[in-house]
């Protein structure tokens, strides 16, 4: 125990940047605790669409989901989700995975789909990047 202690007297500064990453790693987790979403990745993604009937949501402005989007979502760009979500209202029981370009805006939807009681809600890991990356379908 003195060795630790001797070098945290002579290397005040790498002791000082472990401290910060270890809170940083600990608020990092906290906050996607926090937010209630669950990342998920495409083939993962794929299993809740085939197994759960999980709803897919793309919250892409329109240009970007008509260039291309997952087969059967439905598109509600994440500035207008919280006036629109009558529209999706019905499958509150049901998985909802949320996905936009890179997994930035998703993150918002999701959050403001947990704040109105939907339930099991996901988060497409990397977006639609992650999703052509993984050589996944795309509808036009």
């Amino acid at each position: 125990m003195g060795q630790y202690l001797e070098f945290a007297g002579n290397h005040p500064l790498l002791v000082g940047a472990l401290v910060l990453v270890i809170i940083l790693l600990v608020m990092n987790e906290f906050k996607r605790k926090l937010l209630g979403f669950k990342p998920v990745g495409a083939n993962e993604a794929v299993r809740l669409i085939n197994q759960e009937d999980a709803l897919v949501l793309d919250v892409r402005e329109d240009k970007e989901f008509r260039d291309g989007h997952i087969l059967n979502a439905v598109n509600i760009p994440v500035g207008l989700l919280e006036s629109r979500l009558d529209e999706i209202a019905e499958h509150k029981d049901r998985p909802v995975i949320v996905y936009c370009r890179t997994g930035q805006r998703a993150a918002k939807a999701a959050a403001v789909l947990q704040r109105h009681g939907f339930g099991a809600v996901y988060k497409l890991n990397g977006g639609m990047m992650a999703w052509t990356d993984a050589n996944m379908p795309l509808s036009k």
